[in-house]
C-alpha cells in the first residue's frame, strides 16, 4: 500500500485532519474506533465524524460489533486501498480538466490587469469598463500569460506522473485482487468437488446396504419355502 498516494486520498475527502489515520490503519485488519481515537489524540465523537466523512467515498469500510453488558454498538475500520486510490484518480483526472480548459482559456482569450489594484479582466469586462480599472481609474493593461500559462503546463505534467503512478499502484492491487478471487474460487471448486465426492461414496453405501438388504431377504425367503416343503412332503400317486 502506497501510503503517500493513499494520504492525497484521505486529504482530498476530508481535509488535512484525516491524514494521520494512514499511518496506523492497515488495508487488511480491522481497528477498534476507541483506539483510532486514542491515537488521533481526539474525543470519539471528532474521530468518528473524520471516519464517517471518508467513508462517505468509500476510502474505509467498517464491522460492528455489539456489546452484551453496554448494548451499544462498536465500530471498526480499514483502509480500502483500491477504491481510495480510483477516488484519487478521479480527483486528479478533474483537476487536470480543469486546468487544461485554463490554458486553453489564457491562450485563446486575452486578458487585461490593473498594475496598481493587482485585479485581472477578461476581455468582456475590461471593454465594459472602458480599459479603466473601476477602483482606482488606472488604465488597465494586457497581460502576458506566457508566464502563467508555464506554470500551468507544468502543474499539468505534475498530475500526470502522478496519475501514472495511481494507475500503476492500481494495477498491482487489480491484479493481487483477481489472484485473491482465483484462489477462493479454485477452494470453493475443490470443496464442492469434495462434497460430491462424498455425496457419490454415501449413495454408494447405501446402494450397497440396500442390495445387501434384497439379497438377505431373498436368501430368507428362499430359506422358509425350502423348510416348508421339507415339513409338507408331496404324496406320490399309485
Amino acid at each position: 500500500m502506497d501510503k503517500k498516494l493513499i494520504k492525497e486520498a484521505f486529504v482530498e475527502a476530508a481535509g488535512k485532519q484525516a491524514e494521520p489515520l494512514v499511518d496506523f490503519l492497515d488495508d487488511k485488519k480491522y481497528m477498534n474506533e476507541f483506539l483510532i481515537a486514542k491515537k488521533l489524540d481526539l474525543p470519539i465523537n471528532q474521530a468518528r465524524n473524520i471516519l464517517y466523512k471518508i467513508s462517505e467515498f468509500g476510502l474505509v469500510s467498517s464491522t460492528r460489533k455489539k456489546d452484551k453488558k453496554k448494548g451499544w454498538f462498536t465500530y471498526s475500520w480499514k483502509i480500502e486501498e483500491l477504491k481510495s486510490l480510483e477516488f484519487l484518480k478521479q480527483v486528479i483526472l478533474k483537476k487536470m480538466e480543469q486546468i487544461k480548459s485554463q490554458i486553453n482559456s489564457r491562450e485563446t482569450r486575452e486578458f487585461y490587469i490593473c498594475e496598481r489594484c493587482h485585479v485581472e479582466f477578461n476581455e468582456e469586462n475590461a471593454l465594459l469598463h472602458d480599459f479603466t480599472c473601476p477602483e482606482c481609474g488606472s488604465i488597465l493593461e494586457r497581460k502576458d500569460n506566457t508566464k502563467l500559462i508555464k506554470e500551468m503546463k507544468k502543474n499539468l505534467d505534475n498530475y500526470s506522473n502522478v496519475l501514472g503512478i495511481v494507475d500503476g499502484e492500481l494495477q498491482k492491487g487489480q491484479i493481487a485482487e483477481a489472484k485473491k478471487v482465483r484462489i477462493k474460487d479454485a477452494a470453493i471448486k475443490r470443496a464442492k468437488a469434495k462434497e460430491r465426492a462424498i455425496a457419490r461414496e454415501k449413495e454408494k453405501r447405501r446402494l450397497k446396504k440396500e442390495a445387501a438388504k434384497i439379497l438377505k431377504k431373498k436368501l430368507k425367503n428362499k430359506k422358509k419355502s425350502g423348510d416348508s416343503q421339507h415339513k409338507n412332503p408331496k404324496k406320490k400317486k399309485i
